[in-house]
């Protein structure tokens, strides 16, 4: 008889060996006596901040706003949501400088984005989505598809899985004209083949739209070397920029000049301060900016960036896939005797950073565990979501999180 696991052991082995672990000390909260968590499981919706970024804010109301005032405008504002933009596409989602910029909410940029991808592919009338796309993804192309009176063509997909390449290539046909999907489910976590989808969403004559929300930060993107076209991806997550941060925009350069898109502000135009009668649109990735951007927003997540700078997207995400094989295998022994089910592909190379667990009680399970200071998330149906944040989250950290899930399941059981 195999005698059981000790999981406890087995994370203190994984902390000592952890090639990132002195990241963990840069984050705030941890290990300083400053908070009450107990295991901190929802990176994957809101990323703890930086001990730096709150040096950083401080610094800036200080120094840089009050400092500086007006003129910080002239110095570095008007050029940092392209600053930060290109930080992102270098070490974050492989894209060369001026193809990525950090400007408006990620329902914004999405609906800027989609918006002007269909209209850039006139007079083909469908859009390809998935039916456990993100809310907002299906809410923007609904809207957009009224607007613009095209057809929504809707995947199938397993609220345990994901979609692929053969279900896209199914529906994608002469009168597709975008195809949006998330790299990242955000339910189960699925990892889409997103270079193989691509290229099939090309060979129909479509252009396709990337949501990258759910991976940015934590699986790694060649979104150059893929051929995506467009990409849309929030900061708030695995990047760290604190709650409601403005999210970035990928725009491949061969596509800026042909695209418009239809938010035009002051802010896109060729010369800012013309303020002119008639819009003209500036050239590259500036176009698609429209108002004033969120300066203070934008603070936080340079100093997540500079980490993952430093230590690599690879490295990032084999820490990654350590620490959802080791929440399935403790899953596995403690909580499946309980009643739980994974509802995330078993397979790293189809899993992102998150792992959902199944079970009827989950959404009283989440509210009794935030009593406790310990914090995952709750999504319809019955799912756990245990999101672990790669830079920030330990094994031992896991370690206590599942084991008062399973306490809680215990009591409620």
């Amino acid at each position: 008889m195999t005698p059981p696991t000790d999981h406890l052991a087995a994370a203190h082995t994984l902390d000592a060996t952890d090639p990132l672990a002195a990241y963990r000390l840069g984050f705030a909260g941890i290990d300083d006596g400053s908070s009450d968590i107990v295991a901190y499981l929802d990176g994957n919706s809101l990323g703890r901040p930086t001990r730096a970024s709150i040096e950083r804010i401080n610094r800036f109301l200080v120094e840089g706003w009050g400092g500086r005032l007006i003129r910080g405008w002239d110095e570095q504002w008007m050029q940092l949501p392209f600053t930060i933009g290109d930080a992102i596409g270098a070490n974050v989602v492989g894209a060369a400088a001026g193809q990525t910029f950090v400007g408006d909410s990620t329902t914004v940029i999405l609906y800027k984005l989609a918006r002007a991808a269909v209209d850039a592919r006139p007079g083909r009338t469908e859009i390809v989505l998935d039916t456990d796309n993100f809310p907002t993804d299906r809410y923007v192309l609904d809207g957009i598809a009224r607007e613009r009176g095209l057809t929504l063509r809707w995947i199938e997909a397993d609220t345990s899985g994901g979609v692929s390449p053969e279900q896209v290539a199914a529906v994608v046909g002469p009168q597709t004209a975008l195809v949006v999907l998330s790299h990242v489910a955000y339910r189960s976590g699925f990892l889409a083949d997103a270079p193989a989808i691509t290229r099939v969403a090309h060979a129909a004559g479509a252009l396709v739209l990337w949501d990258l929300c759910h991976s940015a930060g934590s699986v790694p993107t060649d979104l150059d070397d893929w051929g995506v076209d467009l990409a849309v991806g929030c900061t708030y997550k695995y990047l760290n920029g604190g709650p409601g941060s403005p999210a970035f925009g990928y725009v491949r350069a061969e596509l800026q000049s042909e695209i418009a898109q239809p938010i035009q502000g002051w802010m896109g135009a060729s010369d800012v301060f013309a303020m002119g009668p008639a819009y003209r649109p500036a050239e590259g990735i500036r176009r698609f900016v429209s108002g004033t951007p969120a300066i203070v927003g934008m603070l936080a997540m340079q100093d997540t960036i500079a980490m993952i700078a430093e230590c690599g997207m690879p490295a990032v995400r084999a820490k990654s896939v350590a620490l959802t094989e080791f929440a399935l295998a403790m899953s596995d022994d403690v909580l499946a005797p309980l009643g739980v089910s994974v509802a995330s592909p078993r397979d790293p190379e189809r899993r992102g950073g998150h792992v959902t667990l199944n079970h009827p009680a989950m959404r009283e399970v989440t509210a009794l565990l935030w009593e406790r200071d310990v914090i995952p998330d709750y999504r319809d149906p019955h799912g756990l979501r245990i999101g672990l944040s790669p830079l920030s989250t330990s094994f031992e950290e896991t370690f206590r999180g599942l084991s008062a899930v399973r306490d809680a399941l215990q009591e409620l059981t």
